[in-house]
């Protein structure tokens, strides 16, 4: 009882002081639980929800190097001309056609290759399940995001087929008339 009440009344008080210490242009110690959650930058590839109608998803991790890692946060990626190849003979899930800037900072003699094939880190199973799908024709492994999560790359690849041209343009003129019908409910 006496060890909840101490908790709430020091809750409290972190809360008073850090309001005040914001109040005087002070920052607080941030908890270890909330590392830099704000600045981490989520890379999306608008033009893969475009090209392919998505129907399974997955999260990897990704194996990066240091001045990749440092890119990555600063948000120079990009993954528009990405995909992903799924081999099942070697269980492996690499990652082609992805652009990472060089980091400046760190020199000539540390740079990365910016076009490199990366190794996406999942479960053999699912890579096996994503291979078999993408054998199928018109099926392609795309990358969708690249965030991070407790500080570590993560990709989201989706499993897509790819859309015609017709589909495409049907699905821009739903989404218009789904504007239009919310601006008309809006006034």
């Amino acid at each position: 009882m006496e060890v909840r009440v101490l908790s709430r009344a020091f809750s409290a008080l972190q809360h008073t002081l850090q309001g005040r210490f914001h109040s005087m242009g002070f920052e607080m110690a941030r908890n270890r639980h909330d590392k830099g959650v704000a600045n981490e930058p989520v890379i999306q590839n608008r033009k893969a929800r475009h090209s392919y109608a998505i129907s399974e998803t997955l999260e990897c991790g990704i194996k990066l190097t240091g001045t990749e890692t440092k890119s990555v946060r600063a948000g120079q990626v990009s993954l528009g001309e990405g995909y992903v190849r799924a081999e099942d003979a070697p269980v492996s899930l690499v990652l082609h056609g992805v652009h990472i800037a060089e980091y400046p900072p760190a020199g000539p003699a540390r740079q990365h290759q910016p076009d490199r094939a990366r190794v996406l880190l999942a479960h053999k199973r699912e890579i096996r399940k994503l291979a078999v799908a993408a054998r199928a024709k018109g099926f392609a492994i795309v990358p969708l995001k690249m965030y991070f999560v407790n500080g570590r790359a993560k990709v989201l690849i989706g499993l897509g087929q790819g859309k015609k041209q017709r589909d495409r343009r049907q699905d821009i003129r739903e989404r218009d008339a789904r504007r239009h019908m919310d601006r008309a409910l809006k006034r």
